[in-house]
């Protein structure tokens, strides 16, 4: 009888605690605040991921349409107002984190000359790795960008070894020979096509090796602007800004730059300025996919993007390509997010020396590969 009691207060006390809290439907499903929080999330990732696209593929196709003007042969130019953007940016968003601290989450920047020295080897770097990258657009085009830039992973780990002295598995290994041979058949695909440009396909190689040296360059440099991304790229632009002065005397672009008719054209440099911005916001997009989702999600997103963005040049510009052509551009992406899966199955089995935060240093990898682009 009491057992009977008991079972009988025990039904009731769960029918009145489902009831009063509304989790389970007459289906099973989930109805309650858990569900409506797990919509948010989502639609909230689904968000960040569309603006990180959305940032990266226009900054490319903007890049390109600069580059391409065939009245201002000026690359150098293009890059280094570009780099003048983002300092300024940088600068303008440390006032407004000081004058409003609550509301603009930014650290304060004070130009500081050791560490501008210390961060200067690291500048110098990033001055041929941005400007290989936007040489290597403007000589390839959008369309095979993805294949003439898609050696970066294969020299990540060429000078991880020579460098670092850090060893490669042979999982990692065969995916990096998928890539070569993606970019081989690839640049064989384009010179039967009769698009092959030489002088692009160097610049991206150049462009891959800059962006390897960069992440090793770019660790030693981090104590020096404690560990803050932001700082570092403030440096670097400031630095990049002084350093590509001789560069544009010696190339000539200053002059070719006072004879181009539209210099005193607003809309010439509203293009010019809307180019800098996009390129200072992909880093902070970047960072902020990687904190909604996670590194590796940030590189099968990236990769999901850099396809799309092919398949989106060759269909604006009218073009047919070959099945082995296709072939090469899913060699190279799906060597590189294979490569990624298996060393973030690999970090996984074996604790990190680094203390690092994985997120930023993904991030400044990242941001790196995407500068100047």
């Amino acid at each position: 009888m009491n057992r009977t009691q008991l079972k009988r207060s025990t039904i009731i006390r769960m029918a009145v605690t489902a009831a009063e809290g509304g989790h389970t439907g007459a289906e099973g499903g989930h109805t309650g605040p858990e569900a409506d929080t797990f919509m948010l999330h989502a639609l909230r990732i689904a968000a960040v991921v569309a603006l990180y696209w959305f940032v990266s593929i226009t900054m490319v196709f903007l890049n390109n349409f600069l580059l391409d003007d065939r009245e201002l042969d000026a690359p150098l130019f293009i890059t280094f107002y570009q780099c003048v953007t983002s300092a300024a940016l940088c600068r303008l968003l440390g006032r407004l984190a000081t004058a409003c601290p609550r509301r603009v989450d930014f650290p304060s920047l004070a130009f500081d000359v050791k560490t501008s020295r210390e961060v200067l080897p690291l500048s110098v770097v990033f001055i041929a790795m941005i400007t290989f990258n936007n040489l290597c657009l403007k000589y390839v085009g959008v369309a095979f960008y993805t294949v003439g830039r898609s050696l970066t992973t294969v020299f990540n780990v060429l000078l991880s070894y020579l460098v670092l002295k850090q060893g490669t598995s042979p999982r990692a290994l065969g995916c990096c020979g998928v890539i070569l041979g993606g970019f081989w058949l690839g640049v064989d695909q384009e010179g039967l096509a009769g698009t092959l440009s030489w002088t692009g396909v160097i610049c991206g190689v150049l462009a891959s090796i800059f962006v390897s040296l960069n992440a090793i360059y770019t660790k030693k440099v981090m104590p020096a602007v404690e560990g803050n991304i932001w700082k570092l790229s403030y440096y670097n632009n400031v630095n990049a800004v002084v350093l590509f002065l001789p560069l544009l005397l010696l190339s000539g672009e200053l002059t070719r730059l006072a004879y181009f008719t539209r210099l005193a054209d607003p809309a010439f440099w509203g293009m010019m300025t809307l180019g800098g911005v996009f390129g200072f916001a992909i880093g902070y997009v970047t960072g902020l996919q990687i904190k909604f989702t996670s590194p590796l999600t940030h590189n099968v997103s990236g990769t999901a993007k850099a396809c799309t963005q092919t398949v989106i040049a060759v269909v604006y510009n009218s073009s047919t390509k070959s099945l082995l052509w296709w072939t090469s551009n899913l060699m190279v992406l799906g060597g590189s997010s294979a490569y990624t899966w298996v060393r973030s199955l690999e970090m996984k089995r074996k604790p990190l020396r680094d203390p690092q935060d994985p997120a930023q240093e993904k991030l400044l990898q990242g941001e790196k590969d995407s500068a100047g682009v």
